[in-house]
């Protein structure tokens, strides 16, 4: 047997909602009733709703705050029917501005208001076989990303052990750009598997404590070798006096890893790329990478942190979208923002506040 789809009837006369129901009653749907819109937002919160046929005219809240209220909610994919005795053009132009997707003048016409729950309940289920489609791709991906980490971590250790044997010339740099090979995919594992739990509200930040300058100089050291490969200068610019920030420090430096790793990715050879920090009077900090590279364009400063998102081909060398938009995840974790800025004459710098 098929579930009825559930309906709020949102309305301070009763007799409104004796009206509705009579209009609907053996079409199989199951009806609630809220009189007010506090009492409504009550039941939206515990109530699984399929539809929402909302009174504009109500004393204290009226049916335009309430529809306001739901489309910046987690119940904004529940369809709003406004249900109003008002002919102005402004206030339907308002209820649609606010969220609403249909509405029904009063007094309500049978044969209009059936027809428009149809339709409305119509879109609600095109929306839940879409969700439910997304949600079952997304845990086939996270599935499979977690299933690589096993042989990618016996590719890494079969590595490690024949850098260990007497290899010559040739095999030994192959060794090595199999292993290197392996722990970039390992690390673009680990940032997808992060990112999923930061995207479904699963990953819990173990902060603490922690020198912030310390932190910095430990990624800066770790990627010293890979910017003097290409002759660029890693530039510390820290405060004399460091302070500790409350944050999770293995996320925290995860960031810093990416944006070092693709300030130096993108700047040309014999160049700098500087790591700069300070602290407001009210203990925000500030972090900036700064390189001297072509810059990013302005209509990418948005994009590039976007999932996914390719920005334009420098050095020969695309760019994945998938390391800023990381960043852009785990900085927003912390209740923090990350942004590009002009570095000017060339270059870029990405700005993480905190």
């Amino acid at each position: 047997m098929d579930k009825k789809n559930s309906i709020l009837v949102v309305d301070d006369e009763p007799s409104g909602f004796d009206v509705i129901e009579g209009i609907l009653f053996g079409e199989n749907y199951e009806l609630h009733y809220a009189s007010s819109g506090a009492a409504a937002i009550k039941r939206i919160e515990t109530v699984l709703l399929d539809l929402i046929l909302l009174d504009v005219m109500m004393p204290d809240m009226d049916g335009i705050e309430v529809c306001r209220w739901i489309k910046t909610s987690s119940a904004q994919h529940i369809p709003v029917i406004m249900v109003t005795a008002l002919s102005s053009k402004v206030v339907l132009a308002r209820c649609l501005e606010t969220g609403a997707d249909d509405f029904i003048d009063k007094p309500v016409n049978p044969l209009e208001l059936r027809a428009r729950v149809r339709s409305m309940l119509r879109i609600k289920k095109q929306h839940d076989a879409l969700q439910a489609s997304l949600q079952l791709r997304q845990d086939m991906s996270d599935m499979v990303i977690h299933d690589l980490r096993n042989p990618l971590t016996s590719i890494i250790l079969s590595c490690a052990i024949l850098k260990r044997t007497e290899l010559q010339g040739m095999q030994q740099h192959k060794v090595e750009q199999i292993l290197q090979a392996g722990q970039q995919l390992q690390s673009m594992i680990d940032s997808l598997l992060l990112m999923a739990k930061l995207e479904a509200d699963r990953l819990v930040l173990e902060r603490s404590s922690v020198d912030l300058c310390e932190l910095a100089q430990q990624s800066l050291a770790d990627f010293r070798a890979i910017a003097l490969a290409k002759q660029i200068d890693l530039i510390s610019d820290f405060p004399s006096h460091h302070q500790s920030v409350y944050v999770d420090e293995a996320l925290l430096r995860r960031v810093l890893d990416n944006l070092l790793s693709n300030a130096i990715k993108f700047s040309s050879y014999g160049s700098q790329v500087t790591l700069r920090i300070s602290f407001s009077s009210t203990q925000r900090v500030r972090i900036e990478v700064a390189d001297q590279g072509k810059g990013i364009k302005a209509e990418l400063r948005q994009s590039i942190f976007d999932k996914y998102e390719v920005g334009d081909c420098v050095n020969g060398v695309a760019q994945m979208g998938l390391g800023l938009a990381f960043c852009k995840m785990a900085i927003e974790a912390h209740g923090g923002k990350i942004f590009v800025e002009e570095n000017q004459p060339t270059g870029a710098i990405l700005v993480v506040e905190i």
